[in-house]
């Protein structure tokens, strides 16, 4: 499940990427905001994943009776 979540990761980087250098081209603060943005949520993708991830492994661990 993670291969997935990377490829989708490293193409909002690229999108962001391109978005910054098109607002750095045309002098224009919304693009650059747009590309901040959509880089955050990269980001917030991958530390949402993993959160989850360790929450859900820590719960099913947890319902097993020892």
């Amino acid at each position: 499940m993670l291969i997935p979540i990377l490829i989708f990761d490293v193409a909002l980087v690229a999108w962001s990427l391109h978005l910054m250098q098109e607002a750095v081209e045309r002098q224009e603060f919304s693009l650059m905001l747009a590309g901040t943005l959509v880089g955050l949520a990269a980001a917030s993708t991958l530390v949402v994943y993993f959160l989850m991830n360790h929450c859900l492994g820590y719960l099913t661990q947890a319902g097993i009776p020892s």
